[in-house]
């Protein structure tokens, strides 16, 4: 038995019906929500899933300030970035992050988890995270489904 893996034309028309998906962070842990939005991103949910074809659908994240971090992450996590000079090193807690950017943290959560392909920055694309849910009322077109928070 061989995967069935398509090709040509057959494959763009897999790739062409995308759907929105709304995500709602209020309460869930960080981790689990960025891997069910890298899930949906990628398009692993799908029957139609396709290795190198961007399958996935797009995901709206809502509520982002009242994202979870469980354990000691609030206390220890850091981001760190270097400008490439010497002594360029910059580190920001994520407890000074989570109150104005939290929505800058779930996108580095769920971007970290997408794969490191060419397919990377179209996928990143389709991801949009709001502080709030007002926001939510620009995305009305497209009738995004609101999904569980299983």
């Amino acid at each position: 038995m061989r995967t069935y893996i398509p090709r040509g034309r057959e494959a763009e028309d897999l790739t062409v019906g995308k759907n929105w998906f709304v995500l709602d962070a209020s309460n869930q842990a960080l981790g689990r929500l960025a891997a069910r939005a890298a899930r949906i991103l990628i398009g692993k949910d799908k029957p139609a899933y396709t290795p190198h074809l961007d399958c996935g659908d797009h995901v709206v994240v809502v509520n982002a300030e009242k994202i979870r971090l469980t354990g000691n992450k609030i206390d220890q996590k850091v981001y760190r970035s270097h400008s490439g000079y010497p002594g360029g090193l910059k580190e920001v807690p994520v407890k000074r992050l989570l109150p104005h950017r939290a929505d800058w943290v779930i996108r580095e959560a769920v971007l970290g988890m997408l794969p490191k392909n060419k397919l990377r920055a179209r996928r990143a694309r389709k991801l949009r995270v709001y502080i709030g849910d007002k926001a939510l009322s620009r995305h009305q077109g497209q009738k995004p489904v609101k999904l569980d928070a299983a």
